[in-house]
């Protein structure tokens, strides 16, 4: 019995635990199910809340819009000052009768080259200083290229423009070729006291003029320093023996490069590669209210005009054979034409003022950057020459003129400056020892890696690194030696794009119609200050060091400062092409663009800056962080706000800086906007709305162009 009892206790305690399990599922479930149906009720009411938000929004869009619109206003009132200060600025050259040309007008310029052509004083002196105002002239009119907007400049002004820059071009590099010339033929240089040859060298800002004459043909006196430039070579025997001359002539601007890259411009609208935008910038999907404001904005800071041809100044023999002026003026002139006239070649379609390829030219240009890949030829899209060119040749020596009591005769030859021929033509196999060259890399420009040293092809119009070996950069004395194994035009070329993508960046206001736009990038930390309608390169930090004093602290336009940063080998501004180079996706160009211009408009007292979300919103939509500031302090971390923005719709985010993931979740109690502008006023003061209303239109469109110079919202 008690056997009994105990089975049907073990078999009570099984059925007890069955029903314990089966009211747990039931409690269960029906809590997943109170959950499930909460979080429903959850979302149903949240979708509602969006909807009417969005209904909302759409509601007062066409206000909102126009609203804008009269404050974009701004933009086309300082086009319109910069329209009325160019014809200012064109009138008070001509009252000045100064005696320098406008390089606008033909005739002017034509005649200033046509008396300087005549003009037969060859001193090296004078050709420096002569080469001043021409340097002067040809960056006013590169500038010009690339501030004027397409609208207000023909198709026959730019072609004008270029042809003019590159008679120029040519016209100062013949001058230094006579020069050299006349110097050789009088030898009127000092005589190294040690071995008896002849050198001079005469520098000024741009220019580097060092020449070595072998008069005693000596192999011990093979090599030679020039201690003031600190440029140097080492001959072959055989020219150590031989009647030659070297020169090393540095010009620390570039004459060289095709003129595509010589004149980029700040990457336009169009070529944000937005579908709409690439066929006409305004073709943007919006309302009838915003179009008629957005056409008249969205208008590029200047123009693109690439010519792979143009006559080059890097062939000695180019400039100083002995074609008659005439003739030579007449190739030069032919040969332009040529390379200008787009529309003949029948290959690229111009939309606006950007080069568009048909699908066919795309298709013969993808082969050929096939073709090319690994090879020696330099990509002059990733890469940029940095430092000026070097014009190194060795030139042979004209008969010398002779003392005879109070006369000094020379023999006057037909010929002109010859090349003197190296590698000979009758080497041995083909194989001849290479001319050892060491440079002495200029103090005002930053390489931030040894550069990469090549020469220029005049055939190909391009930079190769064949020919070339051996090379050996000094950090410590900012030199580079290597070998060649022919005398060429050699440029130091830099990646374009190692400073990108940015580290971090911060536009901030600092007084009425001030600001400052800090960039930092990956060797540098570049601060811009902005104020009115000119900027100014404030500070340049390298390793905790300030760099190119040269540059800093002085006013100009955003179009000059970009161009004086190249040049210095520190360049934050990426082109059309940069994102095949940068390992980042690029942002919608409607929502960049429109980003940039609003956030202009109110940079009078809103602070922005970068935010680590940017990358995580995905192409569509930026994400930035802003800050009310009416003060010139500094803005504190908990005083920013994210936002975000698809160039439709603004909103403000819920997240921080230090959340644990991206979320597009609404700020509570916030609502959505068609514009940055009207939904920073939602929780902007009183105060910081009103400056904004009274910012300058000027100091506006700086703001607007070093904006989208820079592009900190695709390359940060």
């Amino acid at each position: 019995k008690s056997s009994g009892k105990k089975k049907v206790s073990k078999a009570q305690k099984l059925k007890l635990q069955k029903e314990e399990k089966r009211v747990k599922e039931e409690d269960e479930a029906q809590f997943k199910t109170q959950q499930e149906e909460a979080r429903l009720d959850k979302e149903r009411l949240k979708q509602e809340h969006m909807q009417k938000l969005e209904a909302k929004d759409k509601e007062r869009r066409e206000s909102e819009l126009a609203e804008l619109q009269s404050l974009e206003q701004k933009f086309l009132s300082a086009q319109q000052w910069k329209r009325d200060y160019r014809a200012y600025t064109k009138w008070e050259h001509y009252l000045s009768c100064d005696g320098s040309p406008d390089p606008t007008e033909l005739q002017e310029i034509n005649t200033f080259m046509s008396l300087w052509r005549e003009d037969q004083d060859e001193d090296i002196q004078l050709v420096m200083e002569k080469g001043k105002e021409v340097l002067n002239l040809i960056e006013k009119l590169q500038l010009l290229l690339l501030d004027i907007p397409p609208n207000e400049i023909t198709e026959k002004e730019t072609v004008q423009y270029q042809e003019s820059i590159l008679e120029l071009q040519n016209l100062l590099h013949q001058k230094y070729n006579e020069a050299t010339e006349h110097l050789i033929k009088t030898a009127s240089m000092p005589e190294d006291s040690e071995t008896g040859n002849m050198q001079a060298i005469v520098k000024d800002q741009n220019v580097t003029f060092c020449i070595w004459v072998n008069l005693k043909k000596e192999v011990s006196f093979k090599n030679h320093t020039f201690c003031e430039a600190q440029h140097g070579f080492d001959l072959p025997e055989s020219l150590a023996v031989s009647s030659v001359a070297v020169r090393i002539l540095h010009t620390r601007y570039d004459h060289v490069s095709p003129p595509c890259l010589q004149q980029q411009s700040v990457p336009k609208p169009e070529v944000l590669e937005s579908k709409e935008l690439t066929q006409h910038p305004n073709n943007v999907e919006e309302p009838e209210e915003g179009k008629k404001a957005t056409e008249e904005l969205i208008v590029p800071a200047g123009k693109e005009t690439c010519s792979s041809g143009g006559k080059n100044v890097a062939s000695l023999e180019e400039s100083s054979g002995s074609t008659a002026d005439r003739n030579e003026t007449e190739g030069k002139t032919e040969e332009k034409s040529e390379n200008l006239d787009i529309p003949s070649q029948g290959k690229l379609l111009l939309f606006g003022c950007v080069l568009v390829q048909d699908p066919l030219m795309q298709e013969e240009t993808r082969d050929k950057e096939e073709a090319i890949t690994g090879e020696t030829i330099v990509d002059l899209q990733q890469f940029m020459p940095v430092g000026g060119v070097y014009h190194i040749n060795a030139l042979q020596l004209p008969p010398q003129a002779k003392q005879i009591k109070d006369w000094s005769m020379v023999e006057v030859l037909d010929v002109k400056l010859e090349e003197y021929p190296y590698p000979p033509d009758e080497a041995e196999d083909g194989i001849h020892p290479p001319i050892q060259i060491t440079l002495r890399l200029p103090d005002n420009v930053m390489y931030f890696q040894p550069p990469l040293v090549a020469r220029w092809d005049p055939a190909g119009q391009q930079w190769r690194t064949d020919g070339i070996k051996n090379t050996t950069y000094k950090t410590q004395g900012k030199s580079i030696t290597f070998e060649l194994d022919a005398f060429y035009t050699i440029a130091l070329l830099q990646d374009a794009h190692l400073n990108m993508p940015y580290q971090a960046w911060e536009l901030q206001p600092t007084g009425m119609d001030e600001a400052l736009l800090a960039v930092t990038a990956v060797f540098a930390t570049i601060q811009i200050q902005i104020k009115g309608h000119q900027c100014m390169l404030s500070s340049v930090v390298v390793e905790e060091k300030d760099v190119l004093s040269h540059i800093t602290g002085k006013w100009m336009s955003p179009v000059a400062l970009r161009a004086a940063l190249k040049r210095a080998g520190v360049n934050i501004f990426p082109e059309e092409h940069s994102h095949k180079y940068v390992p980042l996706k690029k942002k919608a160009a409607l929502a960049e663009v429109k980003a940039y211009q609003q956030m202009a408009l109110v940079a009078s007292a809103f602070a922005f800056a970068w935010s680590k979300w940017n990358v995580e919103a995905g192409q569509e939509q930026v994400v930035f962080k802003v800050s009310e500031q009416l003060k010139t302090d500094s803005v504190k971390d908990n005083s920013w706000s994210l936002y975000m923005f698809n160039g439709q719709k603004a909103q403000k985010l819920k997240i921080t800086e230090t959340s644990a993931a991206f979320s597009e979740e609404l700020e509570d109690d916030s609502e959505f906007h068609s514009t940055l502008y009207h939904m920073l006023k939602d929780f902007a003061s009183e105060e910081a709305m009103a400056k904004v209303e009274r910012a300058n239109y000027l100091f506006i469109d700086v703001v607007y162009q070093l904006l989208l110079a820079t592009r900190v919202l695709t390359y940060s």
